[in-house]
């Protein structure tokens, strides 16, 4: 278990939290599994309405310009010919979608090695509660300057804990994002500079990502048993 301190919205330490070894050790982090997380990530966001008109779609005459044979000239059979100017395009793109499936687990895979990249390189944080008695983004503001935390920022809580005054102040906060745990993606971590966990949110998804790992260990245990046999 790595030991990481919890620390205030005052940057003082007020305690400590353990973190599985399963999930935020070093030698978690899968390089080729956080691309793949993210291009993925990324290719959801397109809107694949890029468009153009083929020659059912362009305007003009279907008719024959001229008969076929004997006028010297080349044939032709529609003004909406790809050949000509202002014609139909071929092959030209056309509204769909860029989604496709991505296992659950290649998620969870990679979003243990953004987590366990962000703690080898000093970047997560860790503190008791963000909560603060006014939602104001002026006391936010202050307290990420507390924290180190000046460019950009992810604030990660759980769901049970997530307060209004919490919403409102950090909304308007430049270069900061807030989530919660459950919908926290590799591409959020990797994105941001910094990421500032609750301690209720990285314990909480410490457990999912945990129970996860030692599911997928022991399928690949009984694979291995069954070959063996």
């Amino acid at each position: 278990m790595a030991k990481v301190d919890v620390v205030n919205l005052s940057g003082k330490k007020v305690g400590t939290v353990d973190l599985a070894d399963a999930v935020f050790a070093p030698e978690q982090v899968n390089e080729a599994l956080l691309w793949e997380a993210v291009k993925h990530y990324r290719a959801s966001l397109r809107q694949g309405t890029a468009a153009t008109k083929n020659r059912k779609l362009v305007a003009g005459s279907g008719k024959k310009l001229w008969k076929q044979k004997g006028t010297g000239r080349a044939r032709v059979g529609s003004v909406r010919s790809p050949l000509w100017r202002h014609g139909g395009t071929v092959h030209g793109p056309q509204p769909r979608s860029y989604e496709y499936p991505f296992p659950r687990k290649k998620l969870l895979g990679a979003l243990r090695s953004a987590l366990a990249a962000k703690l080898a390189d000093g970047k997560l944080t860790v503190v008791d509660s963000l909560e603060i008695k006014e939602g104001k983004t002026k006391l936010y503001r202050e307290a990420l300057e507390k924290l180190d935390a000046k460019r950009t920022v992810l604030l990660v809580e759980n769901g049970k804990t997530l307060t209004q005054a919490l919403v409102m102040g950090a909304r308007n906060l430049k270069g900061v994002e807030l989530v919660l745990n459950n919908e926290v993606h590799p591409y959020d971590l990797l994105r941001y500079e910094r990421a500032i966990f609750s301690k209720a949110a990285i314990e909480q998804l410490g457990e999912v990502l945990e129970k996860a790992t030692s599911k997928r260990k022991a399928a690949r245990k009984t694979a291995a048993e069954k070959e063996a046999a």
